[in-house]
């Protein structure tokens, strides 16, 4: 599943570890994981609302159809 390494703060690791066994998630890995996948979709979303934003506004200003 991870075949790239990344290089983190050992207090951050060590952070996400700790959260990761409390909330359950079966590996540090796996928490890890879940949040960037998380993070990166709002993201998505949100560039995908500001996109709709723009041709709005560029639409009422008759620059397109």
């Amino acid at each position: 599943m991870f075949g790239d390494k990344i290089k983190l703060d050992k207090d951050l690791l060590e952070r996400c570890r700790e959260h990761a066994k409390k909330s359950g998630y079966s590996s540090v890995e796996e928490f890890i994981a879940h949040t960037l996948e998380k993070e990166v979709k709002k993201s998505e979303v949100k560039s995908k609302e500001e996109t709709k934003e723009v041709a709005k506004r560029l639409r009422g200003l008759g620059y397109i159809d």
